[in-house]
């Protein structure tokens, strides 16, 4: 029987579950087995993996995020994967069944070819990662408040009175998120410069642009296009032959960043600065929402400008076909 020697570099995809890792290698080095999702047991299974070998992975929120970091700190390279991305690739494959092996093969095949398209990770800081967690909670309780008072406006007995109390406390609760945003972000003087000069777009406020700077501030986007298509405000095209179909957003990136970017959109149309845009865009046709989203895509390109160039906002620099940006380079819509 001949010996298999295992390749140099080895690319694995990990299934990971609460409890569970099962993990898969493309070159069959070795078949799949399921670890314990523990810093003991991962950390033996890394450290028999060739220096310079791939490990990818699903996001799931939370469960990832200590193989990720321990693979990192070993010096491989790692990928974490869009859920639905995996979801379309199997299908694109032929993928007839799902269970936690078939997908780590899957991972491990994406990884493998398609890794050179795909973004390496990194781990946040930690105060990056706070403020990401601040964002996302408060988030959940902005909509949490929004749901109750539409839920409770037409049943008799609980109008503004009986609400009032709980929606205090709601907003409290709001504004002790925001207090420690703002303090995460007064840690570092260059964090904070960088903050008011996102805040000088009009239409940003402060929840907007402290989004802005963690994506922004965690994530090197080399063009202002990149940065667009990962907020999912690009434009996917449906051409065939002579058929030219409905354009329509991706969607791609974190919806909580476009719903804001957005939510600055409604604010912008209204000032001085951006109001000539909007109505540009709403005279060749397009509906108020596709012109919002018109303009949010602009707020975004004008952020990505002011955060990489350290410039400032020059609102004589917005006209009805262009966006803000005191750097020549800077792309218009």
């Amino acid at each position: 029987m001949m010996n298999t020697r295992i390749p140099d570099v080895l690319h694995v995809g990990a299934d990971v579950a609460k409890d569970e890792v099962v993990v898969a290698c493309e070159e069959e080095a070795f078949p799949p087995r399921s670890l314990v999702n523990e810093r003991a047991a991962l950390l033996v299974w890394l450290k028999t993996l060739p220096a310079g070998s791939c490990v990818g992975m699903e996001a799931t929120g939370k469960y990832h995020r200590l193989l990720a970091s321990l693979a990192f700190e070993l010096g491989l390279a790692v990928y974490v994967l869009n859920p639905r991305d995996c979801r379309h690739y199997a299908k694109g494959v032929g993928l007839r069944g799902k269970t936690d092996r078939v997908d780590a093969r899957l991972i491990a095949r994406i990884i493998a070819r398609e890794a050179g398209k795909a973004r390496r990770w990194s781990p946040p800081s930690a105060q990056q990662q706070e403020l990401d967690q601040l964002l996302r909670r408060r988030a959940s309780v902005s909509r949490m408040r929004a749901g109750l008072v539409q839920s409770l406006e037409d049943l008799t007995g609980f109008g503004p009175e009986r609400q009032r109390p709980l929606l205090q406390q709601l907003t409290e609760l709001i504004a002790c998120f925001d207090r420690r945003i703002k303090a995460l972000i007064e840690t570092s003087a260059e964090r904070m410069a960088a903050y008011r000069r996102l805040l000088g777009i009009c239409g940003v406020g402060a929840v907007v642009a402290a989004a802005l700077l963690n994506v922004l501030e965690r994530m090197a986007f080399a063009r202002a296009d990149a940065f667009i298509a990962f907020t999912g405000f690009d434009p996917r095209p449906d051409d065939s032959g002579r058929r030219r179909g409905r354009r329509r957003l991706t969607k791609r990136g974190p919806s909580e960043l476009r719903r804001l970017l957005y939510l600055a959109a409604m604010a912008a149309a209204r000032t001085e600065a951006w109001k000539p845009r909007y109505e540009h865009e709403r005279a060749k046709g397009l509906s108020s929402t596709e012109a919002l989203v018109v303009l949010a895509r602009c707020i975004a390109r004008t952020a990505w400008s002011i955060y990489t160039h350290k410039t400032s906002f020059d609102r004589e620099r917005v006209g009805p076909s262009g966006c803000a940006s005191s750097v020549p380079s800077a792309r218009s819509l």
